[in-house]
This record gives C-alpha cells, sequence and structure tokens, in this order.
C-alpha cells in the first residue's frame, strides 16, 4: 500500500487504537433536507470537535464546514438517484478525483447495491473509482447500500462487503447484524458500522459497543446522533465506546450525566444575578438621564423652580409679604402697639402704679 494511502487512512482510523469515530451527514444526496439536518452547518458545527473525520458531499463541504478546522474529510464521490425514485441503486460517479484533491479529501466514498437491479453498475463503478484514487494516493471506503427488498443478514453482507474488499476499497462501511464476527472474518479490509435509522440512545450504544467487540473497527454514525435531542452527549458517550472502551452501562451512565449537565446550566445561570436586576449602564432601574424615578429637572418630585411644593415667591404655604400666618404689621396675632394682649400702658393686668398690689 502507497504511503499516501496509509498516512490518509491514519487520520480515519487511528494508530493508538486502530479505532475509527465518523460522523455522516452526508445524507441529503438522496433524502434532501432531513430532519435535524435542514441547516448542515448548525447541526455539525457543535459535533465536528468529537468525531475523527467527516463524511460528507462536496456542496456540504463546502457550505457548511469550517475549512479552519483539521478535520479528515470522507468525501461522497456518488448519486443520482432520491427517495422519491424508483430505484436507489441508480447511481454513477458524480465527483471526480481531481475535485477530490482539491477539497483535500483523505478518503473517496461511493456505494455498491449488491442484488440489485444495478448491481454491475455500481460494483464496476467501485472498481474505476479505485483506479483512478490510487493514482493519488487516495483510499476509498465502499458503502455497502441495502435497499428495501434486501436482507441484513450475516450471508447477505458477508457476500457485499467481501466483494467491496475484492474490488480494491480500503475501508467498507455495512451494516450491523447477528453473527457479525462472520462478516468481519470474511472481510480482509477493515469494516466500519452504519448507524442506520434513529434508535433510542441506549440502543445506538448498545450498537456501537456489540459491533466493536464483534471485530469492526468504528462506526460512521450520523441520525442516531444529531437527531437525537441531546446531539453532544450522545456523541461524547459513542466515543467513550469507541476510544475508552466503555461499555454499554458506563456510556449511558455518561450520556445521562452529561445532559443532567447541560440541564443545570440554565439553573445556575439564573441563580446568579441577572444582568436586567443588576446596576449597569443598560438597567432601568439604575437612576439615570433617562430614568423617571432619579430626581431631575423634570421630575415633578423634585423641588424645583416648577415645584408648588417648594417653597417659593408663588407657594401660599412659603410664608410671604402676603402669607396671612406670617407675623407681620398686619397679623394680628403678632404682638405690636394695637395688639391688645401685648403688655402696654393702657393694658390693666400690667403692673404700674396705679394697680393695687396683690
Amino acid at each position: 500500500m502507497d504511503w499516501g494511502i496509509r498516512n490518509r487512512l491514519s487520520r480515519i482510523i487511528l494508530r493508538n487504537d486502530n479505532r475509527a469515530l465518523m460522523l455522516a451527514v452526508d445524507h441529503g444526496y438522496f433524502l434532501g433536507p432531513t430532519e435535524k439536518l435542514e441547516v448542515p452547518k448548525k447541526t455539525i458545527a457543535p459535533l465536528l470537535k468529537y468525531c475523527d473525520s467527516l463524511m460528507t458531499t462536496r456542496g456540504v463541504q463546502r457550505t457548511s464546514v469550517d475549512p479552519t478546522y483539521p478535520i479528515p474529510i470522507v468525501l461522497r464521490v456518488s448519486g443520482g438517484s432520491s427517495i422519491i425514485g424508483e430505484d436507489l441503486s441508480n447511481e454513477e460517479i458524480t465527483t471526480s478525483i481531481k475535485e477530490a484533491i482539491r477539497l483535500n479529501a483523505c478518503a473517496v466514498a461511493m456505494s455498491i447495491f449488491v442484488g440489485s437491479k444495478n448491481e454491475k453498475q455500481t460494483v464496476v463503478n467501485l472498481g474505476k473509482l479505485v483506479n483512478e484514487a490510487e493514482e493519488y494516493g487516495i483510499p476509498v471506503l465502499a458503502v455497502t447500500a441495502v435497499g428495501k427488498e434486501m436482507a441484513r443478514d450475516a450471508r447477505y453482507l458477508s457476500l457485499a462487503c467481501r466483494i467491496a474488499a475484492e474490488q480494491g476499497a480500503h475501508i467498507v462501511k455495512t451494516y450491523y447484524c447477528d453473527d457479525f464476527e462472520k462478516v468481519v472474518q470474511s472481510c480482509p479490509v477493515p469494516i466500519i458500522i452504519a448507524g442506520g435509522k434513529k434508535l433510542p440512545e441506549k440502543d445506538a450504544l448498545k450498537l456501537t459497543y456489540d459491533a466493536l467487540k464483534a471485530g469492526a473497527s468504528g462506526v460512521d454514525m450520523g441520525r442516531n446522533i444529531w437527531q437525537s435531542e441531546n446531539p453532544v452527549p450522545m456523541i461524547k458517550a459513542v466515543r467513550a465506546i469507541v476510544h475508552q472502551n466503555y461499555n454499554v452501562d458506563e456510556a449511558w451512565k455518561l450520556y445521562i450525566k452529561l445532559c443532567n449537565e447541560k440541564k443545570s446550566k440554565p439553573q445556575k445561570q439564573n441563580q446568579v444575578k441577572s444582568k436586567s436586576d443588576r446596576p449597569n449602564a443598560n438597567n432601568k432601574n439604575r437612576p439615570s438621564a433617562n430614568n423617571k424615578n432619579r430626581p431631575s429637572a423634570n421630575n415633578k418630585n423634585r423641588p424645583n423652580a416648577n415645584n408648588k411644593n417648594r417653597p417659593n415667591a408663588n407657594n401660599k404655604n412659603r410664608p410671604s409679604a402676603n402669607n396671612k400666618n406670617r407675623p407681620s404689621a398686619n397679623n394680628k396675632n403678632r404682638p405690636s402697639a394695637n395688639n391688645k394682649n401685648r403688655p402696654s400702658a393702657n393694658n390693666k393686668n400690667r403692673p404700674s402704679a396705679n394697680n393695687k398690689k396683690n
């Protein structure tokens, strides 16, 4: 095997444990806007750092994958049929090797449909793809696609995987089944399993564990990760099985723990004083130039020239020259020369020379 092929394969199946966690997001090539993959960029971004490689199409790679992030790309290069068409097996090569090189792909991938109407077409195309890809040191991943009428048992999958390997595929992606050990033993190249349709999270973890235990080199999972209600905890739990040898129960506990931590974060944030309650430039409760509760030139409750409650020249309650309650020359209650209650020369109650001594 050429150095370039071995180097690229080592970025997909990691050397330290010979295991692979591939994230599949190529479903749109025949399913269109799949549920929870309607906006690929939004789906991919939070998961990218937890997978070893990404299986995608050139369109999604260019529009939805960060080119500055060092993720190995497994580029799907086949297509031509859709979910509403008559025959999904009617696929051709749609993306050239030159395009794969431009996109810096670590591998190219295509489907073969063993036992279908277009079996010969897809198997021959696989052989041609291997011929061209090996000229440039690019490995080929063959997907043993299964139509509606095909059984997913060890006999059929062993046949399909062996044919793919015989045509020169460097990795084969297939489905898990009972007696999967027989499928692995009959295929001379590494096998990774497809996740398939969405399963309950614990069942998907069991699928991963059972496949690895039976000899698979890894998983290429899509819907069982990003269609989960908790995709990041799910991919972390799958990764724990693939690279940390967790069993199903350990991975499930990790998944639950990560989900609980995710839920507790908003609660912790609520315990901290929210920004709206903290005095700051944007806090309406903080006294400011625009705060009606702050004493200002326009605040009626603030003593000012226009405040009726403020003592001023126009305030009747303010002692003034015109205020009857203010002691003045005209105030009868003010002691004066004319006030009868004021002791005077004419006040009989005032001690005087003419007042008999008591």
